[in-house]
């Protein structure tokens, strides 16, 4: 992306926060504040009107939210990322905010450096997310679910049992090259970081993703790292 200016929309209801914002985008090379709006639902129209590549977006605010905010413009605009910038990291505002198609999650003590890198990430196809949050993220996918009771049609697991990809069986017919771009997703690597990875091009990375979006039903990439961890398939390039 280099050379390329990011149009930015900044969405917070809070004014004064809403002002600092964009005063501090305004001090970043390479971005340039299309507008900003008071709640979610102005949010959407400005999106509408203005075309952003990213949306820098709020979580709590009046008329409509930003999680609602985020469904509607990722529904209408998906060429449109939407980093969420909010005071919560909560498990009730951030896996809402990620089921609803946003790319990038910081919290609001976040700096102008770290603010620009997750606007970067997005729009390279990468996930934006603090480290805070990444690791919360994975705390949450690596729990442990309940397990069912055993059943006539389901047996229960054998000691030493391991998930599809550890014991060499991979779920939904994915190929072993499919897997591998996938473990690299979770690993939150880039479509060019990838092809680097795995010496094809970003062409073919696109086609195995198209290819294993499709076998496995997810819709984005969030969903995808949680199905890779949730079938163990993690450091398959390791």
């Amino acid at each position: 992306m280099s050379g390329t200016v990011t149009r930015v929309l900044v969405a917070d209801d809070q004014t004064v926060v809403r002002e600092g914002i964009v005063m501090l985008l305004g001090l970043l090379p390479g971005i340039e504040v299309v507008g900003a709006a008071a709640d979610g639902e102005e949010a959407v129209a400005l999106v509408e009107r203005h075309h952003p590549h990213v949306v820098l977006m709020d979580l709590r605010m009046p008329r409509v939210d930003g999680v609602e905010a985020t469904r509607r413009i990722r529904a209408a605009h998906p060429e449109t990322e939407v980093v969420v910038l909010t005071t919560y990291a909560d498990d009730d505002s951030l896996f809402p905010a990620l089921q609803a198609g946003a790319r990038g999650y910081l919290t609001k003590d976040a700096g102008g450096e770290e603010i620009a890198k997750a606007i970067a990430d997005v729009r390279a196809g990468a996930a934006g997310l603090s480290p805070q949050v990444q690791l919360r993220l994975l705390e949450r996918l690596s729990e442990k679910p309940a397990q069912p009771a055993p059943t006539a049609e389901r047996p229960a697991a054998r000691s030493g049992e391991r998930p599809a990809a550890r014991s060499g069986e991979l779920p939904d017919g994915l190929t072993v090259r499919e897997a591998e771009v996938l473990a690299l997703i979770a690993e939150g690597l880039s479509n060019t970081e990838i092809a680097q990875r795995l010496f094809v091009s970003q062409a073919t990375v696109k086609t195995h993703i198209n290819n294993l979006f499709a076998k496995t039903a997810v819709r984005d990439r969030a969903q995808a790292v949680a199905y890779a961890f949730r079938h163990g398939i993690t450091g398959m390039q390791q």
